[in-house]
């Protein structure tokens, strides 16, 4: 009931939602910050919903899923979930099932890493986005709770994440699933997780994802892209907060460099899965998205790239902001090109 009257509020004029986020409409450069995220920022900061990045990662953790209530939205009706455990390194990490009903027995799959700058989040964080997912892909989502630093650093992530990519593969009869249409795709740090996939793969000569699905990606650890700056606070992820995850991801500044870690750096994108990119113009991220989406261009990769100049990061988990259905919509229809 609460998520009803949340998104009610969101659809009400926006020059009102101006007014009641207590400042003129935010301008930078050319882009105006549209007035549902400006009213959400103000939420955030009167809500103290601001997560504390000075504190150890655990009680980040506990911060995050606090504030998380904001936003927080329910999984689309007409999904059916199950839960799958595998092994991976003597652990055993979990994969949720997201499936719609009704559309046949083999469905094509996208394997979702979920954000949080390998730090927090989790299959649960982004329940209604990747029901979203299945339910207008008309595909089987398989969402992967890798294990998340600092208490497993980099490369543990993307192991585990390359692992549940082959189990989904290899287990696509009985998964109902059709195995030469298993993508990936992730937002944020789960954007990095599925870039870096793809990178790993060309590099041991495996066989590629069917697509990648990038939303706001992070493709540049050096964290010196011009948006970083430009962007730094005041927009939901901030330079404090992507300088705390980089510190918990990575044991060392030198891993900066592997395009496992940045694959903006990676040498070679050629014959990569074709791609859709997304990013938002309020992001300290932005750039280096775009970047990446115009290094796989170069690359002859086939790529849909959509930029959101009124938007922050975090979009996708904002569904209650008129327009981001549509917007979401809109990205889906992209991948439905190339998935």
């Amino acid at each position: 009931m609460q998520a009803f009257f949340i998104k009610l509020l969101f659809k009400l004029p926006k020059s009102l939602l101006i007014r009641w986020s207590g400042k003129e409409q935010i301008v930078k450069g050319y882009r105006k910050l549209d007035p549902g995220f400006q009213y959400l920022l103000k939420l955030f900061e009167d809500r103290d919903a601001q997560v504390d990045f000075t504190k150890p990662a655990a009680e980040v953790r506990k911060g995050f899923d606090e504030g998380r209530n904001v936003i927080a939205s329910s999984l689309p009706s007409n999904i059916k979930t199950k839960d799958h455990f595998i092994q991976v390194d003597g652990a055993e990490i979990k994969i949720r099932e997201y499936a719609p009903e009704s559309i046949g027995n083999i469905y094509p799959a996208l394997v979702f890493f979920h954000g949080g700058g390998w730090v927090l989040g989790s299959i649960d964080t982004h329940e209604a986005f990747t029901g979203f997912l299945a339910k207008e892909l008309k595909a089987k989502v398989f969402s992967v709770d890798y294990r998340l630093a600092p208490e497993h650093p980099f490369p543990i992530p993307l192991e585990d994440c390359k692992a549940a990519f082959n189990w989904v593969k290899k287990n696509a009869s009985d998964l109902g699933i059709n195995p030469n249409r298993v993508s990936v795709g992730g937002d944020s740090a789960g954007g990095n997780l599925a870039a870096a996939l793809c990178i790993k793969c060309q590099q041991e000569s495996v066989s590629m994802p069917k697509a990648q699905l990038l939303i706001y990606p992070v493709t540049d650890l050096n964290l010196e892209q011009p948006s970083i700056d430009e962007m730094a606070e005041g927009f939901f992820l901030t330079k404090e907060a992507m300088q705390f995850f980089r510190n918990q991801y990575l044991e060392n500044e030198n891993q900066i460099k592997d395009p496992l870690v940045s694959p903006l750096l990676a040498d070679d994108l050629s014959n990569h899965p074709a791609a859709v990119v997304a990013t938002a113009g309020f992001d300290p991220l932005r750039d280096e998205g775009d970047k990446y989406a115009q290094a796989l261009r170069q690359a002859n990769v086939e790529i849909y790239h959509r930029t959101h100049d009124s938007y922050i990061h975090g979009f996708v988990n904002m569904m209650m902001i008129n327009g981001v259905d549509h917007a979401l919509k809109r990205i889906c229809d992209d991948f439905r090109k190339i998935f």
